[in-house]
C-alpha cells in the first residue's frame, strides 16, 4: 500500500494533467473541482506518508520491477517526502487563490500546466537517479514557461524569454554533465554513481570532476544563485498571482538537488581515489551564498513594485540556504542543514503567502496596483497593513516569527566556522536593508494613501465587500508560521533528525544499493532473470 501511495504523488498529477488537458474550458467548473481535489489528495498522502514515519528510513519503490542501477526508483525518505509536503500546501493556496479571482480563466489549459507542474516539481523530489531529474526538469520547464505566459501580456512574454533561454542553456549544460558521467562512470543512478566514484580511472578524474561542477552550476541556475539569478525577479514579478505563489517552491528544486547530490554523492567520497570530494563544492556554496543574499538586498531596495520585491526576498532566501550548505564539518553541518529546512519552510509558505497578498493589493488598489507609491486608501486597509506588517517582518528575518528563528540556527552553526565574521556581518547587514526597504514600502502603500480625480479617499473600488473572504488564504501561510514557532522546539528536534538522516548517507545507498555495485548477471528482479535467460 506504501508503495502505491508513493508511486501516486507523481503518476497522479500527470494522470490529471492528460484529462484537464481534454476537459480545457469546455467545463470549467469540472476542471477546478478535478484540479483542486488533485491537489487536496496530494497534501493528504504526502502529510500522512511523513508524518506517519514512513520516510525514517528510505522507501524505494523500483517502478515496472527493475532494481537500481538499471531500473528507475523513486526514493521517499524525510527530506523528498517534505519537499512533497511544501509543494502541495503552496499548491492548494495557489489553486483556492485562482480559483476564488477567476485567475485560472485567463486561458484554456490552466489546470492541466498546473498539474503537469506538480508533476515535473514532485518528480524532481522523489527520483533516484540523474537522467530523470534532467527528464522532470524539462517538464518543469515547459509547464511553468506556459503557466508564466497564461493571461498573455508583453511584459510578460519577454520575462517569460528571459527565464526560458537562461533555463534553456541551464538544461543544455546538465545535458553536457550526465553524458560526462554516464560515459566514465557507467551509471545515472545516484546510488551507483556514488559507490563507483572511487574506482574512476586515474585519467578520466578531470572528466568526472568538471561533469560534477557542471551539474552543480545546473542546479545553482534552477536555485538562483549568484550570478545567474536575474532571470528570476522578471519572470516572478510578471507572473499572474498564483503562479507566482506556485513558483516560490520552483528554486527550491535547485537547492534540494544541491542537498541531495552533495550529501549522497560527495560526502566522505573520492573521485578515483585522487580528488577528495567532502569540500569540493561546500565552500563555493558559502561564498555564492554571501554574495546572492548581499545583491538580493539591495534588489529588495530598488524594487518599484511589491511582487519583484518579494521576488527578491526568494533571491535572498536562496542565499541564505546556500550560506548554511557550505558549512561542512560535523555537527555545524547538521545544525546548518537543520536551521536551512527550518528556513527552507518558513520562506517557501511565507512567499507564496506575501505573493496573494499582493495579488490583494493590485486588486483594490486599481489605479496602483501593487507599485509601491502613494494611491486612494484601499478597503479593510488597517487589516490588510496588518498582514503586510507581519509578512514584512518574518520575511525580513525579525522575531518574533519564522524568519527569525531559522536564521538564528544558522548562524549558531557558523559559529564555530573560519568565516564567521563575514557570515555574521553579510546575514545581519542584508536583514537591516530589507527591513528599511520593506518599511518604506508598507509606509507608501499604506500611510502615504491620498485622493484622485474620480477616486475620492472614501470611496471603494469594486469588489471591497468581498475583501474579507480573499484574505483568508493570506492568512493561513501566517498561521502555519505561527504553529511553527508555538512547536518550534518539536519541529527542531524532527528537522534534527532529518539532517542527521541527510549527513549518513549509508542509509540511502543501502535502502537503494542493499547489494552494492551490481553487473547484470547480478542484479535481482527482471534484468537478472533475463540475463540468465539470454545466456542459455
Amino acid at each position: 500500500m506504501t508503495d502505491n501511495l508513493i508511486s501516486l504523488l507523481v503518476f497522479l498529477p500527470v494522470a490529471l494533467a492528460a484529462i484537464l488537458a481534454m476537459t480545457g474550458q469546455r467545463a470549467p467548473a469540472l476542471s477546478r473541482a478535478i484540479s483542486l481535489a488533485g491537489a487536496a489528495t496530494l497534501l493528504i498522502v504526502s502529510a500522512w506518508l511523513l508524518l506517519g514515519g514512513f520516510g525514517n528510513t528510505a522507501q524505494v519503490i523500483e517502478l515496472g520491477g527493475w532494481s537500481a542501477p538499471f531500473g528507475i526508483v523513486l526514493v521517499f525518505d524525510r527530506l523528498s517526502g517534505l519537499m512533497v509536503v511544501l509543494t502541495s500546501i503552496v499548491a492548494v493556496l495557489s489553486l483556492l487563490y485562482a480559483v476564488r479571482r477567476d485567475e485560472d480563466s485567463a486561458g484554456p489549459h490552466f489546470h492541466a500546466l498546473f498539474q503537469a507542474q506538480l508533476f515535473g516539481l514532485n518528480g524532481a523530489f522523489l527520483t533516484g537517479d540523474l537522467f530523470n531529474l534532467f527528464v522532470f526538469f524539462e517538464v518543469l520547464l515547459l509547464a511553468s514557461y506556459g503557466l508564466l505566459l497564461h493571461g498573455d501580456g508583453r511584459k510578460r512574454t519577454r520575462a517569460g524569454f528571459h527565464y526560458v533561454v537562461v533555463n534553456l542553456i541551464g538544461s543544455t549544460l546538465f545535458l553536457f554533465a550526465v553524458g560526462a558521467l554516464y560515459g566514465t562512470v557507467g551509471s545515472l543512478n545516484l546510488a551507483d554513481i556514488t559507490l563507483k566514484l572511487p574506482q574512476v580511472a586515474p585519467d578520466a578524474v578531470p572528466i568526472v570532476t568538471t561533469a560534477i561542477f557542471l551539474l552543480f552550476v545546473v542546479f545553482l541556475i534552477k536555485g538562483a544563485a549568484f550570478p545567474l539569478y536575474l532571470w528570476l525577479p522578471g519572470a516572478y514579478g510578471y507572473a499572474s498571482i498564483p503562479v507566482a505563489a506556485l513558483f516560490a517552491i520552483m528554486t527550491k528544486v535547485g537547492l534540494y538537488s544541491v542537498l541531495r547530490v552533495d550529501s549522497v554523492m560527495l560526502s566522505g567520497n573520492t573521485i578515483g581515489g585522487l580528488v577528495e570530494t567532502t569540500a569540493l563544492i561546500a565552500p563555493w556554496l558559502l561564498w555564492l551564498g554571501l554574495i546572492t543574499l548581499l545583491l538580493a538586498a539591495l534588489g529588495v531596495v530598488a524594487g518599484r513594485f511589491l511582487r519583484r520585491q518579494i521576488a527578491y526576498l526568494i533571491v535572498a532566501s536562496v542565499g541564505t540556504i546556500l550560506i548554511a550548505l557550505g558549512l561542512v564539518t560535523g555537527s555545524e553541518r547538521e545544525l546548518a542543514i537543520s536551521g536551512a529546512l527550518y528556513y527552507w519552510i518558513h520562506t517557501t509558505v511565507l512567499s507564496a503567502g506575501f505573493f496573494l497578498l499582493a495579488g490583494l493589493l493590485i486588486r483594490h488598489r486599481p489605479e496602483a496596483g501593487d507599485g509601491i507609491e502613494a494611491a486612494p486608501p484601499m478597503p479593510h486597509a488597517v487589516l490588510v497593513g496588518s498582514l503586510f506588517f507581519a509578512y514584512a517582518i518574518a520575511m525580513a528575518g525579525l522575531p518574533p516569527l519564522t524568519g527569525f528563528f531559522g536564521k538564528v540556527m544558522i548562524l549558531a552553526a557558523a559559529l564555530d566556522s573560519p568565516l564567521m565574521a563575514p557570515i555574521f556581518a553579510v546575514v545581519l547587514t542584508s536583514g537591516l536593508i530589507m527591513v528599511i526597504a520593506l518599511a518604506r514600502a508598507g509606509s507608501r502603500l499604506f500611510y502615504q494613501s491620498q485622493a484622485t480625480p474620480g477616486h475620492p479617499a472614501h470611496a471603494m473600488p469594486r469588489g471591497a465587500r468581498t475583501a474579507l473572504p480573499g484574505l483568508a488564504l493570506t492568512i493561513a501561510p501566517l498561521a502555519v508560521a505561527t504553529v511553527m514557532v508555538v512547536g518550534a522546539q518539536p519541529l527542531s528536534d524532527w528537522l534534527d533528525g532529518t539532517a542527521q538522516q541527510i549527513t549518513t548517507p549509508s542509509g540511502y545507498l543501502d535502502a537503494v544499493m542493499p547489494d552494492g555495485i551490481l553487473s547484470p548477471e547480478t542484479a535481482p528482479g527482471k534484468l537478472g532473470q533475463e540475463y540468465e535467460g539470454g545466456k542459455h
